[in-house]
Protein backbone atom coordinates (compact mmCIF):
# COMPACT_ATOMS: atom_id res chain seq x y z
CA UNK A 1 0.00 0.00 0.00
CA UNK A 2 1.50 3.48 -0.61
CA UNK A 3 0.58 6.19 1.50
CA UNK A 4 0.87 9.85 1.07
CA UNK A 5 0.60 11.95 4.07
CA UNK A 6 0.07 15.61 3.44
CA UNK A 7 0.98 18.05 6.55
CA UNK A 8 0.28 21.31 7.78
CA UNK A 9 1.27 24.26 10.81
CA UNK A 10 -0.89 21.87 12.81
CA UNK A 11 1.05 19.28 13.35
CA UNK A 12 4.82 21.49 14.28
CA UNK A 13 2.03 23.57 16.24
CA UNK A 14 2.28 21.17 18.92
CA UNK A 15 5.91 20.98 19.04
CA UNK A 16 5.40 24.93 19.99
CA UNK A 17 6.56 26.19 17.08
CA UNK A 18 4.91 29.43 16.71
CA UNK A 19 2.72 30.11 13.33
CA UNK A 20 1.63 33.52 11.74
CA UNK A 21 -2.26 32.82 12.70
CA UNK A 22 -1.02 32.96 16.50
CA UNK A 23 0.37 36.45 15.49
CA UNK A 24 -2.47 38.02 13.52
CA UNK A 25 -0.21 37.28 10.61
CA UNK A 26 2.46 40.13 11.90
CA UNK A 27 6.37 39.75 13.25
CA UNK A 28 7.62 43.08 14.91
CA UNK A 29 4.68 45.26 13.69
CA UNK A 30 5.22 43.93 9.88
CA UNK A 31 2.83 42.29 7.97
CA UNK A 32 4.18 38.83 7.04
CA UNK A 33 3.81 39.66 3.21
CA UNK A 34 6.82 42.47 4.00
CA UNK A 35 9.42 39.48 4.87
CA UNK A 36 7.54 37.09 2.40
CA UNK A 37 8.56 38.14 -0.86
CA UNK A 38 11.27 38.85 -3.65
CA UNK A 39 10.54 42.33 -4.13
CA UNK A 40 10.98 43.30 -0.61
CA UNK A 41 13.80 40.75 -0.40
CA UNK A 42 15.32 42.92 -2.70
CA UNK A 43 14.33 46.03 -0.94
CA UNK A 44 15.91 44.99 2.74
CA UNK A 45 17.74 41.36 2.58
CA UNK A 46 18.74 42.32 5.85
CA UNK A 47 15.30 42.73 7.03
CA UNK A 48 14.31 39.41 5.69
CA UNK A 49 16.81 37.26 6.86
CA UNK A 50 16.58 38.71 10.32
CA UNK A 51 12.75 37.35 10.04
CA UNK A 52 13.97 34.01 9.03
CA UNK A 53 17.16 33.75 11.68
CA UNK A 54 14.41 34.15 14.39
CA UNK A 55 13.04 31.29 13.11
CA UNK A 56 15.67 28.86 12.64
CA UNK A 57 16.57 30.13 16.48
CA UNK A 58 12.83 28.84 17.64
CA UNK A 59 13.50 26.13 15.87
CA UNK A 60 16.37 24.74 17.71
CA UNK A 61 14.44 25.03 20.91
CA UNK A 62 11.20 22.43 20.06
CA UNK A 63 11.50 19.14 19.26
CA UNK A 64 9.56 16.04 17.35
CA UNK A 65 6.35 15.21 18.75
CA UNK A 66 4.23 12.11 18.79
CA UNK A 67 2.77 12.66 15.46
CA UNK A 68 5.71 13.37 13.82
CA UNK A 69 7.56 10.09 15.37
CA UNK A 70 4.47 7.78 14.71
CA UNK A 71 4.94 9.13 10.83
CA UNK A 72 8.48 7.90 11.08
CA UNK A 73 7.38 4.19 12.28
CA UNK A 74 4.62 4.19 9.18
CA UNK A 75 7.33 4.51 6.57
CA UNK A 76 8.69 1.28 8.17
CA UNK A 77 6.05 -0.50 7.38
CA UNK A 78 4.74 1.17 4.16
CA UNK A 79 5.88 3.01 1.38
CA UNK A 80 5.10 6.29 2.47
CA UNK A 81 6.10 9.77 1.43
CA UNK A 82 5.47 13.03 3.55
CA UNK A 83 4.15 16.25 1.60
CA UNK A 84 4.23 18.87 3.84
CA UNK A 85 3.50 22.62 4.15
CA UNK A 86 5.98 23.06 6.94
CA UNK A 87 9.31 25.14 6.34
CA UNK A 88 11.10 23.09 9.63
CA UNK A 89 12.75 20.04 9.61
CA UNK A 90 11.02 18.50 12.89
CA UNK A 91 9.96 15.33 10.26
CA UNK A 92 14.01 14.60 9.32
CA UNK A 93 14.62 14.86 12.55
CA UNK A 94 11.43 12.28 14.01
CA UNK A 95 13.18 9.71 11.61
CA UNK A 96 11.33 10.23 8.37
CA UNK A 97 12.86 10.17 5.11
CA UNK A 98 10.85 10.52 2.32
CA UNK A 99 9.65 14.06 2.35
CA UNK A 100 9.58 16.89 -0.35
CA UNK A 101 8.83 20.07 1.42
CA UNK A 102 6.54 22.06 -1.29
CA UNK A 103 7.34 25.17 0.50
CA UNK A 104 10.84 25.47 1.29
CA UNK A 105 13.11 24.81 3.98
CA UNK A 106 14.27 26.98 6.93
CA UNK A 107 17.70 25.54 7.54
CA UNK A 108 18.68 26.27 3.68
CA UNK A 109 19.65 28.80 1.76
CA UNK A 110 19.98 29.44 -1.93
CA UNK A 111 22.44 31.47 -4.22
CA UNK A 112 20.42 34.28 -6.20
CA UNK A 113 22.82 33.74 -9.35
CA UNK A 114 23.35 30.02 -9.31
CA UNK A 115 20.29 28.51 -7.63
CA UNK A 116 22.65 26.27 -5.29
CA UNK A 117 20.98 25.08 -2.30
CA UNK A 118 23.25 24.92 0.88
CA UNK A 119 22.55 24.34 4.39
CA UNK A 120 22.24 27.41 6.39
CA UNK A 121 25.01 27.96 8.74
CA UNK A 122 25.25 30.88 11.44
CA UNK A 123 28.17 32.55 9.75
CA UNK A 124 27.03 34.24 7.10
CA UNK A 125 27.37 37.81 7.18
CA UNK A 126 25.66 40.42 6.80
CA UNK A 127 27.14 41.97 3.13
CA UNK A 128 26.41 38.50 1.68
CA UNK A 129 22.55 39.03 2.49
CA UNK A 130 22.17 40.38 -1.15
CA UNK A 131 23.92 37.24 -2.63
CA UNK A 132 21.60 34.49 -0.90
CA UNK A 133 17.97 33.70 0.31
CA UNK A 134 16.07 32.06 2.12
CA UNK A 135 15.16 28.25 0.75
CA UNK A 136 11.97 29.27 0.81
CA UNK A 137 8.16 29.46 -1.38
CA UNK A 138 7.30 33.18 -1.36
CA UNK A 139 4.02 34.87 -2.25
CA UNK A 140 3.75 34.96 -5.84
CA UNK A 141 6.27 32.12 -6.81
CA UNK A 142 5.46 28.33 -7.38
CA UNK A 143 5.87 25.75 -5.00
CA UNK A 144 8.91 23.03 -5.15
CA UNK A 145 8.30 19.63 -6.13
CA UNK A 146 5.96 19.96 -8.13
CA UNK A 147 6.17 17.22 -10.42
CA UNK A 148 7.40 14.73 -7.85
CA UNK A 149 3.93 15.36 -6.08
CA UNK A 150 1.51 14.93 -8.82
CA UNK A 151 3.17 11.73 -9.87
CA UNK A 152 3.45 10.37 -6.30
CA UNK A 153 -0.15 11.70 -5.95
CA UNK A 154 -0.89 9.33 -8.67
CA UNK A 155 0.27 6.11 -6.95
CA UNK A 156 -1.48 6.52 -3.54
CA UNK A 157 -3.78 4.32 -2.51
CA UNK A 158 -4.33 5.99 1.05
CA UNK A 159 -3.87 10.04 1.38
CA UNK A 160 -4.02 11.25 5.19
CA UNK A 161 -4.05 15.13 5.31
CA UNK A 162 -3.04 15.95 8.85
CA UNK A 163 -2.79 19.48 10.61
CA UNK A 164 -4.22 21.28 7.78
CA UNK A 165 -7.47 23.33 6.22
CA UNK A 166 -7.02 21.81 2.92
CA UNK A 167 -8.39 24.67 1.84
CA UNK A 168 -5.38 26.64 0.03
CA UNK A 169 -4.20 25.97 -3.79
CA UNK A 170 -2.91 23.88 -4.78
CA UNK A 171 -2.52 21.69 -1.56
CA UNK A 172 -6.48 21.95 -1.72
CA UNK A 173 -6.51 19.52 -4.98
CA UNK A 174 -4.19 16.82 -3.44
CA UNK A 175 -7.39 14.77 -1.79
CA UNK A 176 -9.39 15.26 -4.44
CA UNK A 177 -7.29 13.86 -6.87
CA UNK A 178 -6.67 11.08 -4.81
CA UNK A 179 -10.08 10.41 -4.74
CA UNK A 180 -10.97 10.60 -8.15
CA UNK A 181 -8.38 7.72 -9.30
CA UNK A 182 -9.90 5.57 -6.68
CA UNK A 183 -7.95 5.99 -3.29
CA UNK A 184 -8.86 6.23 -0.16
CA UNK A 185 -8.69 9.84 1.76
CA UNK A 186 -8.25 10.80 5.42
CA UNK A 187 -8.40 13.97 7.58
CA UNK A 188 -6.56 13.65 10.55
CA UNK A 189 -7.41 17.29 12.37
CA UNK A 190 -7.47 19.75 15.37
CA UNK A 191 -11.15 20.71 14.27
CA UNK A 192 -13.42 20.40 11.02
CA UNK A 193 -12.90 22.32 7.95
CA UNK A 194 -14.60 23.36 5.16
CA UNK A 195 -13.51 20.20 3.56
CA UNK A 196 -13.67 17.52 6.20
CA UNK A 197 -17.41 16.20 4.53
CA UNK A 198 -15.69 15.53 1.45
CA UNK A 199 -13.07 13.09 3.37
CA UNK A 200 -13.96 9.15 3.10
CA UNK A 201 -12.98 9.33 6.95
CA UNK A 202 -12.34 11.91 9.58
CA UNK A 203 -10.76 12.09 12.91
CA UNK A 204 -10.85 14.89 15.07
CA UNK A 205 -8.47 15.87 18.04
CA UNK A 206 -4.89 17.02 18.64
CA UNK A 207 -2.23 15.83 16.27
CA UNK A 208 -0.03 13.55 19.39
CA UNK A 209 -2.73 12.03 20.33
CA UNK A 210 -5.25 11.36 16.69
CA UNK A 211 -2.09 10.51 14.53
CA UNK A 212 -0.48 7.30 16.47
CA UNK A 213 -3.35 5.70 17.41
CA UNK A 214 -4.57 5.66 13.55
CA UNK A 215 -0.85 4.72 12.71
CA UNK A 216 -0.87 2.05 15.19
CA UNK A 217 -3.93 0.66 14.02
CA UNK A 218 -3.41 0.87 10.30
CA UNK A 219 0.38 -1.31 10.79
CA UNK A 220 -1.25 -3.47 13.04
CA UNK A 221 -3.88 -4.52 10.38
Amino acid sequence: MRITILTGAGISQESGLKTFRDQNGLWENHDITEVANFDSYQRDPELVHRFYNLRREQLKEVEPNAAHEALAKLEEHFDTMIITQNVDDLHERAGSKNILHMHGELRKIRDIKTHKVTEFHDSVKKEDFSKVRPHIVWFGEMIMHADEIQDRLAKTDLFLSIGTSSQVYPAAQFFQFVKQIGGKCVELNFEETQMTPMYDEGHLGKATEVVPKFVEKLIGG
